[in-house]
């Protein structure tokens, strides 16, 4: 799976790399069948529900395992607050399932996996943390808005339900997204920890498309 981050490193940002090289693995990702379902307005409140839940799991991986890297020079500019997606998507979870939404909720074993790995690699790698942390957050901040949208409009929610995808405190999500990049581009890495942190976000993606399909069997076995 790994590619070899050559010379062209000198000329193409990082970023685009990462782009480029994840394009094929994002594109899988959107593509897989439980979320073209939901797009296309073919999943009802309580499936979309099931989704928020595994989003939960992840989150509480990811920004939980925050304080383990915030003292790594390279990795604390990308720790923005405004990102933080935990606590709406416990809000989200009381308004869908009530007051007992912990006691309610189901992860399917993909989801149990990433969140484990997103804790491996935060307590021993920081750059394999930021691989996932910008899968995650940029992917939210482009698609993510999209899919609020969507789910706005289908199930006729205004805020509640759909607060993960609102980023209040980012008036900008472009502007953020270039900022974003351009802290990747500046990152003191070696072209070795490049390749990895590019293995690592294409895991990221394998992640939430296995997470999209065990959804869709978990549907299709109801």
């Amino acid at each position: 799976m790994s590619s070899s981050v050559d010379s062209v490193a000198e000329i193409i940002p990082f970023s685009r790399l990462v782009r480029e090289r994840s394009s094929a693995s994002h594109s899988t990702s959107e593509g897989a069948g439980f979320m073209h379902d939901l797009l296309k307005g073919e999943l009802g409140r309580e499936e979309y529900t099931q989704l928020v839940a595994q989003h939960w799991a992840i989150y509480e991986a990811l920004e939980g395992a925050q304080s383990l890297v915030a003292d790594d020079a390279t990795v604390a500019p990308f720790l923005s607050p405004a990102l933080t997606r935990l606590p709406a998507l416990e809000a989200d979870l009381q308004f869908l399932l009530g007051d007992d939404w912990r006691e309610s909720i189901e992860l399917v074993p993909a989801t149990v996996e990433y969140a484990a790995r997103i804790r491996e690699v935060a307590a021993e790698w920081p750059a394999g943390y930021i691989a996932h942390h910008y899968t995650r957050y940029l992917g939210d901040l482009s698609g993510g808005i999209h899919i609020g949208k969507v789910v706005a409009r289908r199930f006729g929610f205004e805020t509640n339900g759909i607060g993960f995808y609102l980023f209040d405190q980012i008036a900008d999500p472009a502007e953020f997204k270039n900022d974003y990049r351009a802290q990747l581009d500046a990152a003191p890495w070696s072209e070795d920890e490049k390749n990895r942190v590019v293995d690592e976000v294409l895991r990221s993606y394998d992640y939430n498309t296995r997470i999209f399909e065990q959804l869709s069997e978990r549907l299709a076995a109801a």
